[in-house]
């Protein structure tokens, strides 16, 4: 009826890895409204709100990217990919230094799609923008002051998602540091 005959349920599972992005979740959703309610005066509610969304909706754009780049990796990268999400270890040591620059890129990639993701949806759920339009012209210096107040705004947003990524992907690190030494 819907096509779903054709569906096959993978023979290999990774599980161990669906389990630690549910962890990484766990831990970065919290620490991320922590800082929101903090930092942006958002209440508790809204806070949990805008970090659930922007954590889900990077991890799943994450996901896709993933699933879009790594057929186009070199054999031995996939190779070393397929070796660390199953069995947690590497075969060469050469593959840290790939993972070190590679971690950098997707905590700067991660910082900017929830940037954008929280602005978005900072800007789209305002209440405040079906005001009606005065018909009075703007000085000047109500323009200035104005646009000084959303650079303003805009700073602090983007200086908050980076203390909250930040903050989330260092408490991430320690956890996996800590896998790995028990391991």
């Amino acid at each position: 009826m819907f096509g779903l005959e054709d569906i096959t349920i993978p023979q290999i599972l990774p599980l161990g890895a669906i389990l630690f992005e549910f962890l990484f979740l766990l831990i970065a959703i919290p620490i991320e409204a922590y800082v929101f309610n903090n930092r942006l005066k958002f209440d508790k509610k809204t806070s949990m709100f805008y970090a659930i969304s922007i954590n889900l909706f990077s991890s799943t754009f994450g996901w896709l990217i993933f699933f879009f780049l790594e057929p186009i990796l070199p054999v031995d990268l996939k190779s070393e990919l397929i070796s660390y999400i199953f069995f947690n270890t590497f075969r060469q040591q050469s593959t840290q230094a790939i993972l070190i620059l590679a971690a950098f890129i997707i905590f700067f990639m991660t910082f900017l799609m929830k940037f954008f993701i929280l602005k978005f949806l900072v800007f789209s759920l305002n209440e405040d923008l079906i005001k009606p339009v005065d018909s009075t012209p703007e000085s000047n210096r109500l323009k200035w002051r104005r646009s000084s107040v959303i650079r303003l705004q805009n700073t602090n947003l983007v200086t908050t998602v980076l203390i909250a990524n930040s903050l989330s992907y260092s408490a991430i690190s320690i956890i996996l540091l800590l896998s790995r030494r028990t391991s």
